[in-house]
Parts: structure tokens; sequence; C-alpha cells
């Protein structure tokens, strides 16, 4: 049964578009609602399942307090209301989630943060340190600085983004106006037919979207099979399911009605693949046999067992690993520079402070952030 995805997913991602969270008339946040999410978020924590929040709604939030009533806001104006309405918004998901004893986090991104390899990483250790302290983070898109020029356009691809920067089980498409893709648009067509499962995004699928809203395909159906497309790559399987029942999240883990876009591989694998056949490795790291072992093992890759490093790379970038005999064994992403990763090489953690001057991650490189050649094992 597809609902199996995510009442047994180790972390997910829920996406929350605006229609369901602000009245568009008043400006308010929809507190009765937002509620009854809060139950099913605390049910799913208290299963043991990790829980981030992807969040539209700021400048619905926003504008009505600075009397931007008119339908089309010039992007300044968007900022402006984005600036008032993220207060609102945090404000809302913090009454609203304190009753349960949980604490929020905000977290505001741009697209820039996706691409520049750094912000990615200093944006994924920032949301896997508040998952390790029990904190559930927020995030929106910031609306306050993004340009049209940078935006993601439509919080369904940011969702996508987070779920698979952060290796989510599942992600799940609240919708305010639709319970699934269709054959059609059922708004149009009384004969368009719910699809239940989709284990492969075809041109027919992409056809049963429809059109986008807008020139830079933002909105609709069709964000959402782009959304889907790029967690599905990346190991994450997606449901499009109808928020504006009360505990949406409840009603999907009871075999609500959704429809599921199913990915072949785990999110591990498929960042293992990521690893070891997209990315170009930028230097390499020589170990000694005791950290080979470690490896082998399972652990992750410490300072202390590193010969030598060579090449020019920057922390985050990919390295070849190899062993004291000149045998490649794997790659991965270092937490380094070439720079800084000679001047602690052979050293214990302990002394890594005293080294840089600043206090850097344990490990050179982390166990998730590493993948080993089968003939290795």
């Amino acid at each position: 049964m597809t609902e199996r995805l995510l009442s047994e997913a180790q972390r997910i991602v829920v996406k929350i578009g605006s229609t369901l969270l602000v009245n568009q008339e008043t400006g308010e946040i929809n507190m009765s609602w937002l509620s009854s999410l809060a139950e099913d978020i605390n049910k799913i924590r208290l299963s043991g399942t990790e829980v981030i929040i992807v969040t539209s709604g700021a400048i619905a939030a926003g504008r009505r307090f600075l009397c931007l009533d008119q339908s089309k806001l010039k992007l300044e104006e968007s900022q402006a209301a984005a600036a008032c309405g993220q207060i609102k918004l945090a404000h809302a998901y913090q009454s609203a989630l304190q009753l349960h004893g949980i604490t929020v986090a905000q977290i505001l991104l741009t697209i820039g943060d996706m691409d520049n390899r750094r912000r990615y990483l200093n944006a994924r250790n920032t949301i896997s340190e508040l998952l390790k302290l029990d904190a559930l983070p927020v995030i929106n898109e910031n609306d306050t600085v993004a340009t049209a020029e940078i935006r993601f356009g439509d919080n369904d691809r940011l969702a996508a983004g987070v779920a698979t920067m952060m290796a989510a089980d599942s992600l799940v498409l609240l919708s305010s106006d639709i319970d699934g893709l269709y054959t059609a648009d059922p708004a149009i067509d009384s004969s368009a037919k719910w699809v239940p499962k989709i284990e492969k995004i075809t041109t027919e699928i992409e056809k049963m979207a429809g059109v986008a809203r807008s020139d830079d395909s933002s909105g609709g159906m069709v964000t959402k099979i782009i959304a889907a497309q790029a967690a599905m790559a990346s190991g994450c399987s997606v449901a499009i399911a109808n928020g504006k029942v009360s505990n949406p999240l409840a009603r999907l883990l009871d075999n609500g009605r959704a429809s599921w876009f199913v990915a072949r591989s785990s999110p591990g694998n498929a960042r293992k693949h990521w690893i070891m056949s997209v990315l170009q490795p930028r230097g390499k790291l020589i170990i000694d046999k005791g950290a080979s072992e470690a490896l082998i093992s399972g652990k992750s890759l410490l300072p202390a067992g590193v010969l030598q490093v060579e090449g020019k790379f920057e922390r985050g970038d990919a390295v070849s690993i190899i062993d004291d005999s000149g045998i490649d064994i794997g790659c991965g992403l270092v937490a380094y520079s070439a720079e800084d990763a000679a001047q602690i090489i052979g050293s214990k953690t302990a002394k890594i402070e005293k080294l840089l001057g600043y206090s850097g991650r344990d490990e050179m490189i982390h166990r998730d952030d590493l993948v080993l050649r089968e003939e290795a094992l």
C-alpha cells in the first residue's frame, strides 16, 4: 500500500501552500487548520519520524497589513509584504506547535543557496543539527531578497530541493484544490480519471499536468510534476494530496486519497550514485591502513588517518580517497578546503580548532558523504 511510503519513512518533508494557511481576503492565518496539522506532526514525530516543513504564505500574510490590495504586486512590493508576513507565519507556527512541546526554527532559502556548494552545505548542516536537537525546521523561500531571476518560482520546487538536500524518504505536497494527478484537469474535463500511483514520469504523465499558469512554469500541477521528478531522482517518493481537510497528514496515513510518485531507489543509494558517478573529483586524500579499515567498517574519515593532500579543492567538493598502496578505494565530499585539510592531516580531532583558528567538523569526510568502490569492500 502506498501509504506505507509515509508511515515507514524516517524523514519526511511537507510542503504547505499559501491558500491553505492564509485567508486570501483578510490575510489572517487559518489557525484552526494549522492546529490540526500540528497534531499530525506531533504524532508523526512521536513515532520516530523526522519532519521538515516547507511553507508558503509570507506574501499573502503580509500584503493586507501593508494595504497592498491589488492583485499583481511589483517585485519590491512582494518583498516588503514577505518581510511583514514572515514574522506572522513564524509566530503562527510557533503558537500551534508549542502546544505539543515542539521547538520551531525558521530558515529562509533562495535558489542561490542550492547552487552554491558552500551555502548548500551550510544549509544542510544547519537543518541536520536542528533535527538532532529535536527542533522542527520551517523553511520558506527568502522572498524579501529573492528577485525574479533567482527565485524558485514555486515552493513545490523548493520543497523538492530540500527533500533532495536532506535525503528525505517522502515528500508530501499538500494541495488546496486537488487530491492528486488526473488524466486531465477535472475542473474542465468531467471524464478525467484520478491516477493513484506513478512509477515513472513519462511524456504522457507530463501532458496530464496541462499547461503552466505563467511563463516561468510556476504554479499548479506543472510544478508539482517537476518537483516530483527531481525528488524521485534522489530516491524520495512524492505524494500529492488534498490539504484542505483537517488533519491532512493523519488522513493520508489512513490510506487517504493521493497520487504517489514512487521512487525506484532509496535516498541513500541515489546519493551514493550522485557522489560516485556524477561529481568530478577535485583532488585526492591519501590515507593510512588504519583509516582504510575504519572506512570499510562503516566509519567516517578523520584527519588523523590522512597522510597527504593533493589537488586544489574547496569545502564540499568531491575528492578521491587513495589507500597507502596507491589504490583508489572511493570518493567523498570533503569538509575542508585543500589548504585547511593540509594543516590538520595526522592530527587528533581535539587539535583542529588550535591548528585552524576555528572549530571545524570532526570528520574530514563524514560517512554519509562517502562512497567506497565495491572492490574495496
